[in-house]
């Protein structure tokens, strides 16, 4: 006989191993300076993910750098409506760090942009 307790106790567990083995979608950028990791945080098929971690390690120094951020995409003809994907974007005070799907690495200062490289995706 089935143990109604037991049964609903284990549903009710259900949700959180769903999203505990869920695995983030990590991929890495290596450029001539900087190794790069950049993990969606999302759950799998979501367009666009506004929980983005990025850990930018410097080769030259060996500082590293952990930011938070999204993804970034074109608009469709409503304005609205995420359209074709762009990349990714950070942000840490007035430094916005962005990696673009033709793997460059753009760091801006303000407007200016202060540092680009190009890389390739390792895994």
């Amino acid at each position: 006989m089935l143990n109604y307790k037991k049964y609903a106790a284990l549903l009710a567990l259900l949700p959180v191993v769903t999203i505990w083995t869920q695995a983030a979608n990590a991929e890495t950028l290596k450029t001539k300076n900087f190794n790069i990791t950049i993990t969606r945080n999302c759950p799998e098929g979501y367009v666009t993910c506004n929980n983005v971690t990025y850990y930018g390690k410097d080769l030259r120094t060996g500082k590293s750098i952990r930011l938070t951020g999204k993804t970034i995409h074109t608009t469709g003809a409503d304005g609205v409506t995420p359209s074709r994907f762009l990349g990714y974007e950070f942000r840490n005070g007035e430094y916005l760090y962005r990696v673009t799907t033709d793997n460059t690495l753009q760091v801006y200062q303000g407007k200016k942009l202060i540092l680009q490289e190009k890389g390739a995706l390792t895994n």
